[in-house]
């Protein structure tokens, strides 16, 4: 059945949002902090990490470790990167739901891009070894721009690449920082309640929310009053 569509593209983050990555972070993140003869971390430490780029992770590895005295940030950023190149894609899966759910949003019309603070290099290996790649016109990854989420550049440079306009694009996506994008983008945003939040999705004050990512077709057909209030206050302003 054809839905009606409200929205033109759809911005997605990935990890915790398509992806379950975080087997591969934190065994990347543990190899290096091995590398620097440091305990290895709590898996549910290094996943609270995720979301703010990979130099604040791997910052946040060595200041929880108490190796930010003695390792430079840029020698600890090379060899995550190192291990990570070796354990991206390898250990994680793509949450059920988002391959149904990608294909359905391109039945329907929309048009989709990937808007992610992990570096392009990996975020394309990722995309591609995962099968994602083929529902995604776009990629707008951590390095794409000067700026990440939660700056507002990385969703309208998206949108501008899709032909799309921010107030007929909704972001989907799993944290503070994607929220945080959205509302400066001036987009709705969509939780991911099974993503990386800990518990806490509903805390994080999203537009909607989802438990499955193949529930967003359905969803997006009943979000018109948050474009309709989204240009208000753009004509407001």
């Amino acid at each position: 059945m054809a839905l009606k569509r409200l929205y033109d593209a759809v911005l997605i983050d990935l990890d915790g949002t398509m992806v379950d990555t975080a087997p591969d972070i934190a065994a990347a993140a543990n190899r290096m902090l091995q590398e620097f003869d440091a305990a290895p971390l709590p898996f549910d430490t290094v996943t609270g990490f995720i979301g703010n780029g990979v130099r604040n992770l791997v910052r946040r590895c060595l200041h929880a470790t108490g190796l930010d005295a003695r390792i430079d940030l840029e020698h600890a950023h090379a060899v995550f990167g190192r291990h990570y190149a070796q354990t991206n894609g390898r250990l994680g899966r793509v949450f059920p739901g988002v391959a149904s759910g990608l294909r359905a949003l391109r039945q329907h019309g929309y048009r989709c891009a990937c808007v992610t603070n992990k570096p392009g290099a990996l975020a394309a290996a990722l995309l591609e070894n995962s099968g994602l790649a083929v529902f995604l016109d776009v990629l707008v990854a951590g390095d794409t721009l000067a700026s990440m989420k939660p700056s507002p550049e990385p969703l309208w440079h998206a949108c501008r690449l899709l032909g799309a306009q921010p107030a007929r694009s909704v972001l989907v996506g799993d944290s503070p920082v994607d929220v945080a994008a959205a509302r400066a983008a001036g987009l709705p945003v969509v939780i991911a309640g099974y993503g990386y939040a800990h518990g806490e999705a509903g805390a994080l004050r999203g537009d909607a929310l989802i438990d499955s990512f193949d529930e967003l077709p359905v969803l997006l057909a009943r979000l018109m009053p948050v474009i309709a209030q989204l240009n208000a206050d753009a004509s407001v302003k």
